[in-house]
């Protein structure tokens, strides 16, 4: 499922954000949280925060809520087999899309019941961050603005008072995943200037613009560091000390590689 980024929601990842957090606890990690909310922070205020699940049921969860100003929401199971809470949290997602100054929506869950949820959030010109288990199914990762993997996500201790979210892809690794490599070989080739290289600015734009993808997945801040370490593309610096990337092919125009 391919789907086109609209303007607004490209706008709205430039800008700091007012951030709406929903938890789906049955189907997330407790232990995932201090990251979850550190790559928030990076990205505005979240000024929702909501924890959702039955807390006969939650144990490992209840502990992680006040810590973080997370706001418990108790929903019983009614029906064997149905699944309760997944409705509750929708409906909160819907009645703060309409009532409150939100542009962000950052779902944790690895349920892909939420997918129609997050192109109604996204139709209606919002940012949709999704958290959740590289399991999580395709349809739900896709469907996101930008999808970030928790499996590496880990409480922060004595020893460890910020742990890494995730070891560094090699190149192989990298040049094997044909679904990066076509997304930046599409963005390099759609943003390059005459001379054959691409802004990374501009990469950067593609490609949250055309897919859920994001470097942190791979172990990387920066999408710039994830194409160096490709060594798939060419370097070049433009004016202003910018990074640019194009095809080994590419000639510099004149100016050094870097």
């Amino acid at each position: 499922m391919k789907i086109q980024r609209n303007e607004s929601v490209q706008n709205a990842i430039m800008d700091r954000l007012n951030i709406a957090l929903l938890i789906d606890c049955e189907n997330a990690r407790p232990d995932s949280i201090d990251g979850i909310l550190g790559e928030l922070a990076e990205r505005g205020t979240i000024n929702v925060r909501r924890a959702y699940g039955n807390w006969k049921n939650q144990a490992t969860w209840e502990e992680k809520l006040h810590p973080f100003a997370i706001q418990p929401i108790q929903q019983f199971a009614y029906t064997k087999g149905k699944n309760a809470v997944d409705m509750c949290m929708a409906i909160d997602a819907m009645d703060l899309l309409h009532t409150e100054k939100i542009d962000c929506f950052a779902l944790v869950t690895s349920d892909s019941d939420f997918t129609p949820l997050v192109l109604k959030l996204f139709s209606k010109g919002k940012l949709v961050i999704g958290f959740g288990e590289s399991k999580t199914p395709d349809p739900f990762k896709k469907a996101c603005s930008v999808f970030i993997h928790t499996d590496n996500f880990k409480e922060p201790s004595a020893e460890d008072p910020l742990p890494a979210k995730g070891t560094r892809k090699s190149k192989n690794e990298l040049r094997g995943d044909t679904e990066l490599m076509n997304a930046l070989r599409a963005a390099v080739e759609a943003m390059k200037g005459e001379n054959g290289f691409a802004p990374m600015s501009r990469i950067g734009q593609y490609i949250s613009n055309h897919s859920s993808l994001s470097s942190k997945n791979y172990g990387f801040a920066k999408w710039s560091d994830l194409i160096r370490t490709t060594d798939y593309f060419q370097e070049m610096t433009t004016e202003g000390n910018h990074p640019a990337f194009g095809s080994k092919k590419a000639k510099a125009a004149g100016q050094g590689s870097a």
